[in-house]
């Protein structure tokens, strides 16, 4: 296990490394491989952006995200003008399915609800969203629509672990209860449990995965 001053040196590192990421107002913590992110950035996206860094550090065992979104003057958009800002975005990028998403905005915080059949789409519309003006934060609570046969889902997503390059298949279990998936074992790295549970996702029909596996050395 990595010591914790060397966790939060090398996420200081990533940090300042990354070109879209203006890290002089973020402050990085680690106790026990969790690293704790404090401060503020002027955009959600770049929230988001120092939470990727911070995962990609090996030895990172989990990631609180408290960084908090100070929008500038010019980003003092109103609900319905950020609103009609989403609804055109994710029309954009995912079309055909954007008459099955609804988007609420509260204070400049969207919240994005509905049902599609791919979890894909889901992240896609989350996505859209992101980096526009105003948007302060993001809760996605797109459902999954179920209609996959357990035994297929764990089949497909046990097939896809052993295709990918960026996973141990042999380090983790798959079990299907339904369209719920549960992942179990050790991995090394906190993007190597996040690559399985994105592989998890990605079999057609699952409406949850409860990522059980750790991260560590040993």
């Amino acid at each position: 296990m990595r010591a914790d001053n060397d966790i939060k040196r090398d996420v200081e590192a990533e940090l300042r490394f990354r070109p879209d990421i203006d890290e002089q107002d973020i402050a990085v913590t680690v106790s026990n491989a969790v690293v704790a992110l404090a401060g503020f950035t002027r955009t959600y996206l770049d929230k988001q952006r120092a939470e990727d860094a911070a995962k990609r550090v090996a030895g990172v065992a989990g990631v609180a995200n408290d960084i908090e979104v100070r929008l500038g003057g010019s980003e003092g958009l109103t609900d319905p003008e950020i609103t009609r800002s989403c609804v055109q975005a994710i029309r954009s990028r995912v079309p055909g399915v954007n008459e099955s998403i609804k988007v609420l905005v509260h204070h400049g915080h969207v919240t994005l609800e509905g049902e599609v059949e791919w979890f894909y789409l889901k992240e896609d519309a989350e996505r859209a969203v992101h980096g526009l003006r105003g948007v302060s934060g993001i809760t996605n609570s797109i459902g999954i629509r179920p209609g996959v046969k357990a035994d297929e889902i764990r089949q497909r997503i046990e097939e896809a672990l052993r295709r990918s390059a960026q996973v141990d298949a042999g380090r983790i279990t798959v079990d299907t209860h339904g369209s719920e998936v549960t992942l179990h074992g050790r991995v090394r790295s906190w993007s190597e449990r996040e690559e399985a549970e994105q592989t998890a996702w990605s079999a057609p029909g699952v409406t949850r995965v409860d990522n059980g596996i750790t991260v560590g050395f040993a």
